[in-house]
């Protein structure tokens, strides 16, 4: 049995989500075994009868080669946890998804992306808004990430294309049934420059419950979310919600306080979202003013021996080159190219004094800062 069609095979047991999924993985080392092992085992391992049920109904019923055949058939990727190309800023978030359904490709350069999301009903305002905004995100070279919905979504992804650059949709079905069905060549056309992201089986259908929990991949994809306009009960909320529990970044664009449509956006900046009126500001804060050059020096300078050794001794505290040097027993010229190489990838930071930090760490301490 192939390891990654039992992957499959689990995302297709009711019940059976991300912590459960953890758990096997750690009692049995291999989904594999999981997948094969009979009710007394998987009890062991701590399944309760309700979720052990459920997988022997399954396994009675699900054909892991039809349904490897069927992803193989429309040009899919499967991506696991345990593949190398799984969206690192993706497994940093809780209850991050065991597999994700690919048509198209996630690139090295989609880390650096921004999610822009707002409301179905989206008005001129609202569209033009979300068209200039992303279009100046996407010419800087940042990836944009939205949900392929009507409205503001569906506007992020043409902007993007417009633009000349890469957009991901994040699906509330299979990555084969497209919603809405007026959407489908834009899927197409995202597809070839980007990529259709669900978690999601094949075949799945757009239920209403698939779409909460579709919005945090959104924003987990994503190191900020731009909300563009939303009433008070916007999904985009739960976007923005989905952010703020992930240690991610909120930006909202202010609207008229008299729309209807603008309640939500207004709501979230008076709660703290930082407010947004160009997208350079949301390229200050997150520090990409160099995004550009990052993305160039990422796609064309691969890692090195030596880059590996200095990020093995970097963290979120300040570290001097003269100390890197030493704790690498390298040249300190090689250190001081290295770490100019290291800053135009996006990968460390000069904070004054020849003193640098890891950009990866220095997030991660912000994240988890009271």
């Amino acid at each position: 049995m192939d390891e990654v069609a039992c992957w499959v095979g689990f995302n297709l047991v009711p019940g059976i989500g991300p912590k459960r999924v953890r758990t096997l993985l750690d009692h049995f080392g291999s989904l594999e075994k999981a997948w094969e092992a009979d009710a007394w085992s998987l009890s062991a391992a701590g399944l309760d009868k309700r979720s052990i049920q459920s997988l022997q109904e399954t396994r009675s019923k699900v054909s892991l080669e039809r349904e490897m055949e069927r992803v193989r058939a429309a040009g899919v990727t499967l991506l696991t946890w345990q593949d190398p190309k799984y969206p690192k800023s993706l497994q940093q978030i809780p209850a991050s998804p065991p597999l994700l359904y690919v048509r198209g490709q996630i690139l090295p350069r989609d880390e650096l992306s921004v999610a822009v999301v707002g409301t179905r009903k989206a008005s001129t305002y609202g569209r033009e808004v979300a068209w200039l905004l992303t279009s100046e995100l996407a010419r800087c070279g940042l990836t944009i990430v939205s949900g392929l919905a009507r409205g503001i979504d569906s506007e992020a992804h043409r902007a993007a294309l417009s633009a000349g650059g890469r957009t991901l949709a994040v699906l509330g079905s299979g990555v084969d049934v497209i919603y809405p069905a007026e959407h489908r060549e834009l899927a197409e056309r995202i597809a070839q420059n980007g990529a259709l992201i669900s978690e999601c089986p094949m075949g799945a259908q757009p239920e209403a419950g698939n779409f909460p929990a579709r919005n945090r991949i959104i924003s987990g994809l994503s190191l900020g979310t731009l909300v563009v306009e939303a009433g008070k009960e916007s999904g985009a909320l739960l976007t923005a919600r989905h952010a703020l529990e992930q240690g991610r970044d909120v930006f909202a664009v202010p609207g008229s306080i008299l729309a209807a449509g603008s309640k939500g956006v207004n709501a979230l900046i008076r709660d703290g979202a930082k407010p947004v009126a160009s997208a350079e500001d949301i390229l200050q804060e997150l520090n990409l003013n160099m995004v550009t050059e990052f993305v160039e020096a990422r796609e064309v300078l691969p890692e090195s021996d030596t880059e590996a050794r200095l990020l093995g001794r970097m963290a979120a505290e300040p570290v001097h080159v003269d100390e890197l040097a030493r704790a690498t027993g390298l040249p300190i010229a090689e250190v001081n190219s290295a770490l100019l190489m290291m800053e135009l990838k996006g990968k460390v930071r000069h904070v004054g004094g020849m003193n640098y930090v890891a950009i990866g760490e220095l997030r991660a301490s912000y994240r988890t800062s009271p």
